[in-house]
Parts: C-alpha cells; structure tokens; sequence
C-alpha cells in the first residue's frame, strides 16, 4: 500500500480542537446515558445493549474525540494535546500531534484493504428490500415460547412465529445474521453466506450491514474523526430499533410500537423505513471511503 498522506496536515489551533472535543464528548455522553445509568442498575436492554456487546466496545470509546487523519492538533501554550501519549499518534518539531499514518499502516494495512473492498463493493450494488427482517425470525425459530436470546416475549407466540417463518421466502445475506439462525431455519434460507463470500454478497439494503458502518468506523480506529464515528453509532442505533420493531419480539415495553412484517402494512413500514437507513448508509460509507483513500492509495 502506498501512502498519499504526505502533505502537511491542517494544524488546528488549541481553542479549536478543545471546542470540538468537548462538543463531542457531550454528544456521546447524550447518546449513551440511558445505557450506562441501566448497566448501574444491572438492568438488561435488548436494543441498545446490542450496540455494546455485538460490536464490543464501551462508552469511554465513543467519547474519545479524534481529529482524524490530515489533521493536527496545535499545542496549548507549548503543552501538547493529549492524543500526544495514545497510540498511533506522533508528536512534531513543533509540538503538534498528528495520527502517524505509517505506524498505523504498518498495523491496519491488511484491515484498511478490507474495509475499502467492502465498502466500495456495497456500494456498487442496489438495496434489495425483499427480506422484511425475516432474519431475527429465523433466530427463533421452532424455539417455542421461552428459549430465545433476548428477555423479551414472543409477540406472536412460539407457534404463531413460526408459522410467519414458514409461509415467507427467506433471503438472508448477511452471515453475522445467519450464523444465528436456528438450526431448523438455517435450510429455509436461499442463499448461504460465508466469511469468504461476505464481500461478493453485502448490499446496502441489509439492516446488519447498515449497522455494521459502525463496525468499520470503529475498525478505522483514530482515522475516522470523531464526528463521523458518532452519525455511524447513531445509525446503527437507529437501525437497531427498525430491527427490532420488526422482529417477533413484543418491544411495546420499550414504549416502540411493532412493524408487523406478517402484515401488508407492516411490510410497506419496513421497506420505506429500510429504504431510508439505506441511503443514509451509503452515506456514511461514501465518508469512510474517503477516510481510506486519505490514508493511503488502495493497490
């Protein structure tokens, strides 16, 4: 891989990057208050947990401001930023401090390849909105009315859920989806994704992969500035909630009406509301690319 990101970064003044530091602090500690004040109390939440345990990461993570990558931080009355003492980071001649892009190739070059590859590769390819979210059905089915992975009640029943699965098409690509599936819905599926076959197959229309966006934001590490890696949380936890609403789980006590996908409405809910988080998808992912490319020049 070769490296572009030889010109000099932008240096930021101390009050500058502060400002936005703290600004982002603030917005992450808006979005994961309601988590930390349950995990105080020990109480379990099945949507926003998700965002914390399948994509394992904490709080202090998302409140961890960077600049990204071309960007440095002045320093404040000759003290350099803090970023001076994380890892990835340098510090010049002139006491600013920037992400060191080669220490960071030498370490994420295989993972900076990848996520570009399948980045680019979604994009290339249209949203398909034929699934209704038939994967989170498929995880329970034939479990009857209490072996399920969430602490929630069926909201259709054991029965009455897997006579949705039954009279449904399939079409799971995704394989952190399917790799759940029970096994008695793992042959109702058409298709069968892989780990080595998730590039040929992830398109922008699948909630895991709109959710995943973060997963990569993440993967980038201190590349992606800290505004970008929040608007991929907040999509995520906005998909979340699609997905759930979808699911066969009762969410009412969460105060989030279902999206009944057994029924015509609730599948013209589904594919407006799966429509939208894809085009906001792409989005970011068109951001993340651009993250990559100032990185280095993808071979």
């Amino acid at each position: 891989m070769t490296t572009t990101a030889d010109a000099p970064p932008l240096a930021l003044p101390a009050a500058r990057w502060q400002a936005l530091a703290a600004a982002h602090a603030e917005r992450a500690d808006a979005f994961t208050a309601a988590h930390r004040a349950r995990r105080q109390r020990g109480e379990r939440h099945a949507i926003e947990d998700f965002l914390f345990e399948y994509y394992p990461t904490k709080p202090a993570t998302l409140r961890r401001w960077h600049p990204g990558v071309g960007v440095a931080l002045g320093p404040d009355d000759g003290t350099p930023a803090p970023h001076a003492g994380w890892r990835w980071y340098r510090t010049g001649d002139d006491r600013t401090v920037a992400l060191d892009v080669e220490a960071f190739l030498a370490e994420r070059d295989d993972t900076v390849r990848f996520v570009a590859g399948l980045l680019a590769a979604t994009l290339d390819r249209p949203a398909f909105t034929g699934c209704f979210g038939l994967h989170e059905w498929a995880m329970v089915y034939r479990e009857g009315d209490d072996a399920h992975r969430h602490p929630l009640p069926l909201r259709l029943g054991g029965a009455g859920t897997d006579a949705v699965v039954e009279s449904h098409r399939i079409r799971c690509s995704h394989f952190d989806a399917f790799r759940f599936f029970t096994p008695d819905a793992v042959a109702r599926n058409t298709l069968r994704p892989t780990r080595e076959d998730q590039v040929a197959l992830e398109q922008p229309g699948c909630l895991h992969a709109g959710m995943d966006v973060y997963k990569w934001a993440l993967k980038l590490g201190p590349a992606v500035p800290g505004d970008l890696l929040l608007d991929c949380f907040a999509l995520a936890r906005r998909i979340r909630t699609l997905d759930m609403q979808a699911s066969p789980y009762d969410v009412t006590s969460y105060g989030l009406p279902p999206v009944a996908i057994e029924t015509v409405d609730g599948k013209a809910e589904y594919v407006r509301r799966q429509r939208e988080h894809a085009v906001a998808g792409n989005a970011l992912r068109r951001r993340l690319l651009d993250v990559c490319h100032a990185l280095a020049r993808v071979l």
